[in-house]
């Protein structure tokens, strides 16, 4: 027997495997932001920045709107079948963008990457491979790798541009898209049994109660922008640092130290609002931040030291936001649709990937780089009104403890019994889950009371 407290080998094997084949297309889909721009501006059609735009941010587009269906189907037909698919029709998309000689042939390669959605399915697997006690740190670590594929693209973009071209990144990317097949084969468990895990899938049900969450919608809203200012850039930047002077092959001896600096100096951001309970303050903050960022970026841009300072004020904000979302979201959502608020709020990042890049190559084209800048910092004023407005986060944490199926009236009567217990916010049993979900205050909290209403039941 493993101790409880660790996760065994295989729990091992799946998270760091899963993590790894989400990292590979995550950075299939990033490596060519820094890049792309400069590359596609010699394409035939390419001279029109809004194709550009389109080119850099189609995948979003279709990640939006096929990855929670990827989940469904997962249920369905299983998690490894539905995974492989998806890295196939990635792959294929890499290879599409490899050998595009004009800008609409990369972006049908850039849809088709997009098409691969299989962050859903791998969550799902991610639940079926893990025990109830370890699941939420499975899918931190996997999470994470979103963080550090974004920092590993913009440093080696630059780098492997000088040494294969972007025709060469995309087929790189269609190779580790293949190579990630293996890891699914070989590396990856498979599961003995796959079925709904609330905390991990989309319920159509919910989705209703979701979308009429004013705390979430806030949220969903901040996600949306931000990843539509991150987009809109990645039109602008590779021309502005060009023309500072710097050769886009050198792009990350600017993009290395912002990073850097601007990890440094979130970390006490982080730390005074999780152990000072300011959260809200830290987060209004931030997105302060990033508006300042977007205003400097439109005045500043022409001068390579402004460039750089502008960069370094919107990374920094942008780290704090992209940890503090996801956290935010698992603490307002619903106990037992934790599942549900994360599928739409990740189809809404996609979305603002799309749009805000689509929206950053026509603005570009019509009226300067600039107006890119000023255009996102109007949106990210409006959320910094709304993200003013939004309650406190509270101070809680979710659990989850495993159960024997259940009928409808036993899960619901074990859900009353431990919704009673002191510093249990909410409870939720799902009928036939095997899974108890609850919320609970991070003081106050007896989990022996808990356990011991569970093991009486047992």
């Amino acid at each position: 027997m493993h101790p409880p407290e660790k996760m065994s080998s295989l729990e091992m094997r799946a998270t760091l495997g899963l993590a790894g084949i989400y990292g590979l297309r995550m950075l299939g889909l990033f490596i060519v932001l820094p890049v792309f721009a400069v590359y596609a501006e010699h394409l035939p059609g390419g001279e029109n920045h809004t194709l550009i735009g389109i080119a850099l941010g189609a995948y979003g587009l279709t990640q939006a709107i096929l990855q929670i269906p990827f989940g469904w189907l997962s249920d369905r037909y299983g998690r490894k079948p539905v995974i492989y698919a998806g890295l196939a029709i990635f792959a294929l998309g890499s290879f599409i963008a490899a050998a595009g000689t004009n800008i609409y042939v990369v972006i049908l390669g850039r849809v088709a990457q997009g098409a691969g959605a299989i962050s859903a399915a791998i969550m799902a697997l991610t639940a079926d491979l893990t025990r109830e006690e370890h699941r939420t740190k499975a899918m931190a670590t996997i999470g994470m790798t979103i963080g550090s594929t974004f920092a590993l693209s913009l440093i080696a973009a630059p780098l492997l541009n000088r040494l294969l071209g972007v025709p060469g990144i995309f087929a790189l990317t269609g190779v580790l898209a293949i190579a990630a097949m293996a890891v699914v084969y070989w590396v990856v468990p498979d599961p003995r049994e796959s079925h709904f895990h609330s905390e991990a899938e989309a319920n159509p049900a919910q989705f209703r109660d979701v979308l009429r969450d004013p705390e979430l919608l806030r949220l969903n809203f901040g996600v949306f922008t931000l990843h539509g200012a991150l987009m809109g850039m990645w039109v602008v930047v590779p021309f502005a640092l060009r023309s500072a002077g710097l050769a886009v092959d050198h792009h990350w001896q600017v993009y290395l130290p912002v990073l850097a600096v601007s990890v440094a100096l979130m970390l006490p951001a982080i730390i005074v609002g999780e152990r000072r309970g300011r959260l809200k303050e830290v987060f209004v903050g931030a997105v302060a931040v990033v508006l300042v960022s977007q205003l400097m970026l439109g005045g500043l841009s022409q001068s390579f030291w402004g460039l750089v300072a502008s960069l370094l004020v919107f990374f920094t904000g942008f780290n704090l936001l992209e940890a503090s979302l996801p956290s935010l979201i698992s603490r307002v959502a619903p106990v037992g649709a934790r599942g549900t608020a994360i599928g739409v709020y990740s189809t809404v990042q996609f979305l603002g990937t799309f749009t805000g890049a689509a929206a950053g190559g026509f603005l570009s084209q019509h009226f300067g780089g600039s107006a890119v800048f000023y255009a996102a910092a109007v949106l990210v004023a409006g959320w910094l009104a709304v993200a003013a407005t939004m309650n406190p986060p509270p101070a809680v944490r979710t659990r989850m403890y495993h159960v024997e199926p259940l009928d409808g009236v036993r899960a619901d009567g074990l859900t009353r019994a431990l919704a009673a217990l002191p510093g249990v916010r909410e409870a939720m049993v799902p009928a036939g889950e095997g899974v108890a979900y609850l919320k609970v205050d991070v003081k106050g909290f007896d989990e022996q009371r808990v356990l011991q209403l569970l093991g009486g039941r047992a």
